[in-house]
Formats: structure tokens, sequence, C-alpha cells
């Protein structure tokens, strides 16, 4: 019986869960923001881990046929992203429910309750062929975004349709359904959701036409072609296959429990470990040359030094706000009206680095007016501030040390591209061009990592000195 091994970062923001085997190979990974039960954040993110870790799987098993027929590892990819949809309509379903009753409880007259549902139920099924669409034809699925923000986007862009007094009660029924629709855990059957996956294939790929035009969304390729004349017998090929796949049971040997919430986690006390720990463990077990360890995540800040083994010698870390965080992005993203996945690339676009006199949180939203008021940019302005945010952990990583080669970047913020940015430009400044700067597509999975890799070793171990660092802190 196989062996496997569980780690689980429990954010301020998002939680995430890594799945690996007694080869330290990542199996599975999951994650979730949802944030007001950490107890259903982790096991929404390890049941996502597990589903994830079963595609892992099937993909291993096939190598050999995927090298000969590499249409195989195209219908794979699309299989997981349907079956992500599949678990999506779910979910909508759910949050179409709250909305609902939600609606039937903040509207007491009853011609305006009626009025609103009615426009509820339009909004829905404005947006929900258009999410279907980019699950199946422009792999939603793979684009890390949350079920909140992909529905939040799709449920703004109808509500601006309708006339303005609407916005407000219509927005005060979102914000008052999505947290309880987010926070149910949905136990769901594999063998069911992957066979209406499938049939859902079938349809895209019969319905595929013989040619694209240049300004089509469907991404017509070789691959897609054949599979396009060649589905039945592929999918045949491989539901033997599939079929393995949802029999397998992961038995967990053992789990480590980290990040900003942990103390809150459901897990043995000897299961729990610190973040700092575990974010250098996981950041040096994927760059192994890792000397120097950045972490910049929903809540906090940590730069961390570590050995030749990726144990950590010495750290800093912010203790005291989520000032230049995720939660202070996603802040400033409200402010500006715009999606936090917007930031960074509008960011991008500054002709000038407008000067941030604070990244504190509780002024954030006064300054931002202040500035546009002034007619700044909102491109400028962002420049500014995902500059200030690096000057702010620059300034941390030296009191920790300063950087040695090589330098990891991890935690959700390293996928901003704007914090990617000036990062290297700060890092080359003030540490020379020599300095190697790794930043890896699973940046936001090294502390689970981490802990996964904790759990395999039966490690149990302290920060160095006598450090400790605070398992829930307060906001700034």
């Amino acid at each position: 019986m196989n062996k496997y091994y569980l780690g689980v970062d429990l954010g301020s923001t998002t939680s995430k869960a890594v799945i690996i085997n007694e080869e330290d190979e990542i199996i599975g990974r999951g994650i979730t923001n949802t944030r007001a039960n950490y107890a259903v954040a982790a096991d929404i993110a390890r049941d996502e881990a597990v589903y994830n870790a079963r595609f892992s799987i099937l993909k291993k098993k096939l190598e050999k046929e995927i090298a000969a027929n590499p249409h195989y590892k195209k219908y794979i990819n699309d299989l997981e992203s349907v079956f992500q949809y599949e678990q999506f309509k779910v979910r909508l379903d759910k949050l179409g429910e709250e909305l609902l009753k939600t609606c039937k409880t903040f509207f007491k007259d009853e011609a305006t309750q009626e009025k609103m549902l009615g426009h509820l139920r339009s909004i829905r099924k404005a947006f929900k062929p258009v999410i279907k669409h980019d699950y199946l034809y422009n792999n939603l699925g793979a684009k890390n975004q949350f079920f909140r923000d992909i529905v939040s986007e799709k449920y703004n862009e109808e509500v601006n349709k309708l006339e303005l007094s609407l916005f407000e009660p219509l927005m005060t029924v979102w914000d008052k359904s999505i947290s309880p629709a987010e926070n149910q855990l949905i136990t769901f059957d594999f063998r069911e959701l992957i066979n209406k996956a499938m049939n859902e294939l079938k349809e895209k790929y019969k319905n595929l036409p013989d040619t694209v035009t240049d300004n089509s969304s469907v991404n017509f390729d070789a691959e897609m072609n054949l599979l396009k004349g060649n589905f039945d017998h592929v999918s045949e090929s491989l539901r033997t296959h599939i079929d393995e796949i949802t029999e397998i049971e992961f038995n967990i040997t053992n789990m480590t429990g980290t990040g900003y919430g942990r103390a809150l986690l459901p897990f043995p006390e000897d299961c729990i470990r610190s973040e700092i720990l575990c974010h250098a463990f996981g950041a040096h077990a994927i760059f192994p040359g890792t000397r120097t360890v950045l972490d910049i995540g929903g809540q906090d800040t940590k730069a961390i030094q570590v050995d030749k083994y990726g144990l950590v010698t010495s750290f800093q870390m912010n203790d005291r706000c989520a000032a230049g965080c995720g939660r202070y992005l996603g802040y400033i993203a409200d402010e500006m009206s715009i999606s936090l996945n917007e930031l960074g690339p509008m960011a991008l676009k500054a002709e000038k680095e407008v000067t941030i006199c604070s990244t504190c949180t509780v002024f954030a939203g006064a300054e931002l007016r202040e500035l546009t008021n002034l007619g700044e940019k909102k491109e400028d302005i962002l420049g500014g501030l995902h500059k200030a945010i690096i000057m702010r952990a620059m300034s941390l990583i030296a009191r920790s040390g300063g950087v040695f080669n090589e330098f990891t970047f991890t935690g959700g913020v390293a996928r901003n591209p704007a914090v990617i940015k000036y990062l290297s430009q700060l890092v080359k400044e003030n540490y020379g061009d020599k300095i190697k700067i790794n930043i890896h597509p699973d940046s936001i999975f090294m502390g689970a990592l981490g802990g996964a890799m904790f759990a395999r070793r039966n490690l149990n171990m302290e920060l160095p000195s006598g450090k400790k660092e605070t398992a829930v802190m307060n906001n700034g």
C-alpha cells in the first residue's frame, strides 16, 4: 500500500494543501480562499489536493501512451478542467440558493422582493453559460482563480448593466451570500463527476468546427483536431485507467499543519509546525541552492535565512499588521474597483512611480483618493505602491542578514508580476547582478509542501535561538 503525506498551510486569505509520496514527489495540490471557517478551509483544500492527485497519478500511469499519442495529454488536461467545472457548477447552484434566501430575508416588501428575485435569476442565467465556455474552451480551471473571484467578476458585470439604483441593494445581497455559500464543505462523488466531464467533452469535440476564424476563442490545434475525429477511441482507451484512479484510496500516513491560522487547525498539537520552518523547507526542496527566502503572504512578510539543508538559521517578520501583504493589496483593489488579478498588470504600465507615504491599510484609502484627486494616473499610483511594498520587504531582508545566493520568493504575492519586477530590480541594485532569483509557479504552495515534507520525516524542530513567531496576528 502506498504511503502519502499531507501538508496544510492555513493562511489568512488562502488555505493550501499538498500531498507527497515517499519520494517527496508532489502528487496533489489543493487551494481555497475560504476563510470564515478554518476547519472547513482545511478540508476543502485537502479534498482538492486528493482530486488533483488522482489526475497526477493518471498522467504518470499513462506516460508511455502519452509519449506515443500526445493528444491523450490534451484529453486528460481537458478532462481535469471540465471536472473542475462540474465542481464549480454544484457550488454555483449553492450560491444561487443562498442569494435567493438572502433576498427574501433582506427585502421585506413583497413587490421589491419579487423584483430583486427576478434580477438575481436573470444575472445568474446570463453569466452561467459564459463561465462554462471559459472552462471548456479557455482553460479557466488552470488560471488559479477562486470561485469567489470568478463569480464576483461576472456578477459585477451584470449588475453594472442595470439601473444605478439597483447596484447597492444587489451588491448587499451578494456580500451577505457569498461567504455562507463559499464555506460549505461539499463532498463530491469523483466517479459521478468524471463521467459527467467525459460526457461534456464528448459534446465539446463533436461540436467543434472544422475550421476556425482568427478571432475565435477556441484553441483549435492539431491535437484538438485529432480528438475531434478520434474522441470515442481515445475515451474508451483511457476509461480503464480512469476507472482505476477512482478506486485509489489515499491513506495519509502523517500530516503537518502550518500557516497563519495553524493554531485553529483540527490537527493534534504535535502535527503543527512553524510557517517559517515550513516555507524555508519547501523553498529549499524545489530550489536546493536556496539560502535566502522571502515569503509575502496574505497577512505577513517573512525574510528567512537557511543553511544547505533548508533549515532556518535566522529570520525577521512583520508581526504587527498586514501592510504590504496580500490583504493590503486586496484592499487596494477594492478601493480602485478592480480585481486583485488586475493590480500587477496595471502597475506594469506605470510611466513613473508615484511616492507612497504609507503602506498602512488604515490610511491607504485616503491616500489613494488624494493622489487620484491630484490627477495622478492609477497605473503610476500602483507602480509606486508596488515599489513601496518591496522596499519594505527589502528592509526586512536586510535585518535578517541580507540576500545570499540563491534567493527564493514564496507566497501568494509572488504571483504578482509588478512585485516580481520591483523585487528583481531592488535585489540587483542592492546585492548585485549575480544573485539568482527563484520564483516557481507553485510559490503559493511552498509552506504546505514544507509541511508535507516535515510530516514524511516526522521532524520536530524549533526556530533558532528560541525565537517564536505569533500564530495569529493583529491587522493594521
